[in-house]
């Protein structure tokens, strides 16, 4: 039964918080675009400086995230930074969109990987990789179901493995002489560039703003907020530069630029046809913890949207047994096994969802860049126990990163990036008749 008044509570601890960081941003790209990133930088040092660049712009980011979740800890996360800065009128339709695109979509995405890979290892047919990923949707949204603690234990448990599971391919990587290519430069296709490398280096560092959704939940949410944030893209970026290391050590920069499944090929080469399928159950797991974070957070904001609007009032009901926000996990659930059945229909599931949630998730993420300026200019009376270094040329930067990242993601866009933006445009026709309606009422 769901309680009215009921209310967050803060269960969570600076750990459990980069658990989750972690578990949203290693998901399944550290295993797919190193070998793009070689293939368009072309020599080790630019390799490395790709990596190193996308950590830094990801610590840029999290500071301005701080400073904004700091001072304004909400389950709402960037809808209400939003509202706040522009008004409900675009909080409306960022949490439409993210409600409806970006985290549904996101979870799909992941889905479709876990699919994949889990259908190499038990195939039940041509539509294995839709069933699988189907389930793994349904699975993890009824654990979360069950309660916010098993929703966390699960994900510390599959964050906590994943670890375990890159560090020894870091090791055997390490432990394997080097291959005697490793500095032999690749000659870069001439319609590719370092800028290229930089999209594909931001989309493996992306989703460590998933924190915002839970800082309210977060112990002492002014100080360990920051400390979670900083901590948690230290660690990512660490283990990314160690796992890239392993594969240049193993297969040298020509052949990673060269390479389909670099992860796979490394141990392929190392350990034979078991290692490639090692790898493949490691991938599996790592998309699981991603799903999982990505379920876990993504509700929140639904949860917010319901409180907000009576027109979704159903959503912005809270649990208080289980401390979850039972009817948004259960729509956001549906939502992405209704993308799952979409990706399938077109046949390219995972291609489908990255184009179908990238340019909408980029427009929002500006602008919540933009709403660090305009909430220090509207509300300087708000207490900001942490303030961004070096302002205004810090958020500054993080705006200019995503306006070409917003950039990119249009440029290479297909059926699914259109029938994002259509659901975005669905959504502003909804926000317009539901002002409509209110006029008439006042009216009346």
């Amino acid at each position: 039964m769901l309680e009215k008044g009921i209310v967050p509570k803060q269960t969570f601890s600076v750990t459990d918080v980069i658990a989750l960081i972690v578990g949203v941003v290693i998901g399944i790209g550290i295993f797919k675009t190193p070998s793009m990133i070689a293939a368009n930088t072309g020599r080790t040092d630019a390799f490395f400086l790709a990596w190193l660049a996308g950590g830094i712009v990801s610590l840029i980011g999290a500071l301005c995230y701080a400073e904004l979740a700091t001072a304004y800890p909400h389950t709402g996360g960037d809808y209400h930074y939003l509202t706040r800065a522009f008004g409900r009128k675009v909080g409306f339709l960022f949490v439409w969109s993210r409600m409806t695109v970006i985290q549904p979509g996101s979870i799909a995405m992941l889905a479709f990987v876990f699919g994949d890979y889990l259908s190499q290892i038990l195939p039940l047919g041509h539509s294995a990789h839709s069933l699988y990923a189907a389930l793994s949707i349904a699975i993890l949204t009824a654990l979360n179901l069950m309660g916010a603690q098993k929703g966390k234990w699960t994900q510390n448990l599959l964050t906590t493995i994943k670890l375990i599971g890159l560090f020894s391919v870091v090791v055997v990587g390490m432990i394997f002489p080097s291959s005697p290519s490793l500095m032999v430069a690749v000659d870069p296709n001439p319609e590719t560039s370092f800028g290229l490398a930089m999209v594909f280096v931001l989309l493996t560092f992306g989703g460590w703003n998933e924190a915002a959704y839970i800082s309210a939940e977060l112990h002492q949410v002014q100080r360990n907020m920051v400390r979670a944030l900083l901590w948690g893209i230290g660690i990512i970026t660490v283990i990314y530069l160690l796992m890239n290391l392993a594969y240049l050590r193993g297969l040298g920069l020509k052949e990673m630029g060269q390479s389909e499944v670099v992860a796979a090929d490394l141990m392929r080469r190392i350990l034979g046809q078991g290692g490639a399928k090692f790898i493949s159950l490691l991938i599996i797991v790592s998309a699981l913890g991603a799903i999982n974070a990505s379920v876990f957070t993504g509700c929140r904001t639904n949860y917010a949207l319901g409180q907000d609007f009576s027109l979704f009032g159903f959503l912005g009901k809270w649990h208080g047994r289980s401390n979850t926000p039972t009817n948004a996990l259960l729509f956001q659930g549906v939502i992405a096994l209704v993308l799952v059945l979409f990706g399938t229909l077109v046949r390219k599931g995972f291609v489908t969802m990255v184009e179908y949630t990238a340019p909408v998730f980029w427009c929002f993420f500006l602008l919540t860049g933009l709403s660090l300026f305009v909430l220090r200019i509207k509300e300087p009376e708000v207490t900001r126990p942490f303030r961004v270094p070096l302002y205004p040329f810090t958020p500054l930067f993080f705006c200019m990163t995503c306006v070409y990242m917003l950039q990119s993601s249009v440029v290479y866009t297909g059926v699914g990036a259109l029938v994002g933006l259509a659901v975005l445009v669905a959504g502003a026709l909804l926000l317009l008749i539901i002002q409509v309606g209110h006029n008439e009422i006042e009216r009346g």
